[in-house]
């Protein structure tokens, strides 16, 4: 009589086998584990991360991007005036999507990501390191509250800045651009649309930052991204008279991106790519009326839209080449009257 075959279902081998590839899994599932666990912070990284050195830049490069879809030539353009290198992009939540992305462009030797969800990510070594030692530095989209809370006052906002000191080209999308001007929206309180903030300037969920980066040309900028899709003429304008309002400067600049869309500086000097357009404010005196609880009043901002080829000089507040048109902006009782 043949002997019972030992891998047959329910056969004791079988049933030790099962269990044999079950450990193994797991073992395996350990060992593919990133090398930063039990850290605060989240690393990720395409290509060869060692660090770079490459000649000083000369000129300052800064993106501004309206959020939605990416540009891609804004990525580009930065590796170009980076010098390539290590490509580093700072979060406070998500994924390692960007690096495939960039490193798919070329030009770099690495992309990292560096997620950093906390005050103890913010003062942690590694996480310093990897930021001071970037050719190019992006700050990506999310919650701007979250840039505040998490790092503000640490050494990752110092090192961002010591960036810019050198000259090494700084970029944001949504959020991450939203504090690359002098002053901010922090939304600290939540969110604002345009007409609840022209109805009351002074709404709890308008929490403005100021000095939270000194980036070349933005000393009276505040901005604001998805200009376009989600109507934030209003809400800009209800930023710029709070901050002359409240004597934080006497005279203030806004810049708003529209989505798929973004400004490249160079040397305090900027041009359009992608879909849409970039719109440009100053004010112009005081607000007539701008008090708690009452309809804003703020007369004759100058405004200019660029969304051609032309350039725009952040110095001199003037456009170049023939693509801005140049119109006023006035909140009346808490309406916008463009002329």
């Amino acid at each position: 009589m043949a002997g019972q075959d030992p891998l047959q279902p329910g056969s004791i081998a079988m049933v030790r086998l099962h269990r044999f590839f079950a450990v193994f899994l797991l073992l395996a599932a350990a060992l593919a584990a990133p090398a930063q666990a039990g850290k605060p912070y989240q690393y990720y990284a395409v290509g060869d991360p060692t660090n770079v050195v490459v000649a000083p830049r000369t000129k300052s490069a800064m993106v501004l991007m309206g959020g939605g879809p990416d540009v891609d030539a804004a990525f580009s353009w930065m590796i170009q005036k980076g010098g390539g290198g290590n490509f580093v992009v700072i979060r406070s939540r998500g994924t390692d999507a960007y690096n495939p992305y960039i490193f798919a462009m070329g030009g770099v030797q690495s992309v990292e990501t560096l997620v950093i969800p906390s005050r103890d990510a913010a003062n942690d070594p590694f996480v310093i390191e990897r930021i001071r030692n970037a050719e190019e530095l992006f700050i990506a989209g999310g919650d701007q509250s979250d840039y505040i809370n998490f790092w503000e006052g640490t050494p990752v906002q110092a090192a961002i800045q010591e960036l810019a000191n050198r000259k090494t080209p700084i970029g944001g999308t949504s959020a991450g651009m939203m504090l690359l001007g002098r002053f901010g929206f922090s939304a600290l309180n939540g969110s604002i649309t345009s007409s609840e903030a022209l109805a009351n300037p002074f709404d709890k969920r308008i929490t403005l930052e100021r000095d939270y980066l000194a980036m070349q040309a933005m000393g009276s900028v505040i901005t604001d991204a998805h200009f376009d899709t989600r109507d934030r003429l209003g809400r800009l304008v209800t930023f710029m008279a709070r901050i002359v309002n409240d004597g934080w400067a006497t005279m203030a600049r806004g810049i708003g991106v529209d989505v798929e869309t973004a400004l490249l500086v160079e040397d305090g000097k900027g041009s359009r790519i992608g879909a849409g357009s970039v719109t440009f404010l100053q004010t112009v005196g005081v607000p007539q009326v701008c008090l708690p609880k009452q309809p804003l009043t703020y007369q004759n901002l100058q405004a200019q839209r660029l969304s051609g080829g032309g350039t725009f000089d952040l110095g001199n507040w003037a456009g170049y080449g023939g693509s801005t048109v140049n119109y006023t902006v006035s909140a009346v009782q808490g309406v916008l009257v463009t002329k």
